[in-house]
Order: C-alpha cells, then structure tokens, then sequence
C-alpha cells in the first residue's frame, strides 16, 4: 500500500505561480499529476518516470515542471504562467505493475 500526501494548491491570479507536492510513503517509480476542472473528465498533466524522463500535456508544456527527490520520496510540479483554464482539482498518482495509487487532491483556482 502507498499513501499519497499532495499540498500546495491554493489561489493565485492569472500569470502567477504555484507548487504543488505530493509525498508517498515509499518509492515509486512512475509518479503522474492529473487534473479535473468541473464538468470535465480527470486529464494527464505529467508524467516522470524512474529515470527521470518526464512527458507534458500540450497545454502545460513551457509553464510547468516537474520534478522529484527521491530523498523525501516527494514530486513536486511547479506551475507558472497560470492560466483561468488551468483552475481544478489536481491529483497525484503513482503506479506499480500491480496497482495504482492516488492521493486525496488539491484544488487549485486561478482567477482572471
């Protein structure tokens, strides 16, 4: 079993910046944020893997970065450039071959 810990989400206006974290409670290799925005089906954000490759939607590619320690067996997204449109529930996930975890979400609002 893997529990997932995500914080850092908030509130901030258009342009600005937010990081989000998210610690497991042991290694994971393959580490994913998704989001939801209401309405809207839970959408990839970023992908890294364990060897530090790492996949971006189109829509947030230049503006977030993903990053891990593997020390705190934490990730981290850094999210700048806010967009209205990238205002939701932000999720952590980690997977194993056997499983997946998710963590409990993060809201995250951009205003206008």
């Amino acid at each position: 079993q893997v529990q997932l810990v995500e914080s850092g989400g908030g509130l901030v206006q258009a342009g600005g910046s937010l990081r989000l974290s998210c610690a497991a409670s042991r290694a994971i290799g393959v580490m994913r944020w998704y989001r939801q925005a209401p309405g809207k089906q839970r959408e990839l954000v970023t992908i890294i893997n364990s060897g530090g490759g790492i996949y971006y939607a189109e829509s947030v590619k230049g503006r977030f970065t993903f990053s891990r320690d593997n020390a705190k067996n934490t990730v981290y997204l850094q999210m700048n450039n806010l967009k209205p449109e990238d205002t939701a529930v932000y999720y952590c996930n980690a997977a194993t071959s056997q499983s997946e975890y998710w963590g409990q979400g993060t809201q995250v609002t951009v205003s206008s």
